[in-house]
């Protein structure tokens, strides 16, 4: 390791030479330490000027697909029996999700444990006030919605949390005595795009002014997102290439908005009432029934969900898992996919310090 604090301050470079490979500059040491800075690590790096392209800047390896009801005619689905036969299965599933923010996974045994080992497939499962690893009824534990037999509209979960979590995993193990309870799926990134191109004040706003949400149903917890309580806003856009990378709403869990100017209170409920709008048209809802031995895979940072209210008595389980873990998996398993690609062992798992996702 480099301690780059004892680096002088004014150091200057005793030669510089361009070469085909790169730009190789000797520093003064004793004896003189030769660096090789590959033109792609530089180019993309770049700040005096900036050459880096956007899409070069994200870590996104797959393209996002948009999408709106009519993905009811074909979702993304694998199966139960790639997914835990070998990790080629688990990089297909993951991909999907990367792409579309929802995945359904076909021919699972309906039992928790078989479901719980499919989740860990990706990663270890995070743990929140609800536990690890749910298995629940509506028996309005916790004191959330979720615990009960209402309906409920369209929203992201964990808005409360500083970190909400990344991926959700629901899986309906039994639904006897009743019917409803439709799983509702909104691709907010789609939803976005429409506000953007209809009311792109609205979408502006959306993506400026903070809104606080809180969790306080369950005596035992009091959730407000940090560090100022000031929450996040309902789209969250990178800082360098603009483009819309989370979507964090729940009016159920939504806190007093304050601080703001009087016109800007009635700007803000009118940029929120254009995306209700456009969250809860028809284009937008995509509906569908789940069944035992079938679950779905949402990712929260894009992916809104909700059910129809519903009788009888109804089991699901599933659990969360970490965006950094979720990306982390996907990142290592495209690494293995593309050192296979090149003839690479899949073996090596060490990377190059010129790796341009370092």
């Amino acid at each position: 390791m480099v301690d780059t604090f004892a680096i002088p301050s004014d150091i200057h470079p005793t030669e510089v030479k361009s070469l085909p490979e790169g730009l190789e500059v000797t520093w003064p040491a004793t004896p003189p330490h030769v660096s090789l800075y590959p033109w792609s690590w530089l180019r993309q790096n770049s700040y005096d000027p900036p050459l880096a392209s956007e899409s070069s800047l994200t870590d996104d390896a797959n393209e996002k697909i948009l999408w709106g009801s009519r993905i009811r005619e074909s979702p993304p689905t694998v199966t139960y029996e790639e997914v835990m036969r070998d990790d080629t299965g688990v990089l297909r599933w993951l991909k999907k999700i990367d792409q579309f923010g929802i995945c359904f996974i076909e021919g699972i045994p309906p039992t928790p444990e078989d479901t719980e080992a499919l989740c860990r497939r990706i990663a270890f499962i995070r743990e929140t006030q609800y536990g690890g690893f749910w298995d629940f009824t509506a028996d309005m534990k916790h004191g959330d919605t979720a615990y009960t037999n209402l309906a409920l509209k369209a929203h992201t979960d964990n808005t409360y949390f500083t970190d909400p979590s990344g991926l959700q995993l629901f899986h309906l193990l039994s639904h006897t005595e009743g019917k409803g309870g439709q799983t509702l799926l909104v691709d907010g990134f789609y939803v976005a795009s429409i506000l953007k191109e209809l009311n792109p004040e609205a979408y502006d706003i959306l993506t400026r002014v903070r809104v606080p949400a809180h969790a306080a149903g369950d005596g035992k917890w009091f959730y407000k997102p940090g560090p100022i309580n000031a929450g996040y806003p309902l789209l969250t856009l990178d800082p360098r290439t603009k483009e819309l990378v989370q979507v964090r709403y729940n009016n159920d869990d939504r806190s007093v908005v304050n601080g703001l100017a009087g016109s800007q209170v009635e700007e803000w409920y009118d940029a929120l009432r254009a995306w209700n709008k456009c969250l809860t048209s028809h284009d937008s809802e995509y509906w569908v029934q789940l069944s035992p031995g079938t679950a779905v895979v949402v990712d929260n940072y894009r992916v809104l969900h909700g059910r129809s209210a519903f009788t009888g008595k109804r089991r699901m389980c599933g659990a969360y898992i970490g965006a950094d873990e979720f990306r982390s998996r996907l990142r290592v398993l495209q690494e293995l996919e593309n050192r296979k690609a090149s003839g690479s062992s899949e073996d090596t798992h060490t990377r190059d310090v010129w790796d341009p996702k370092l």
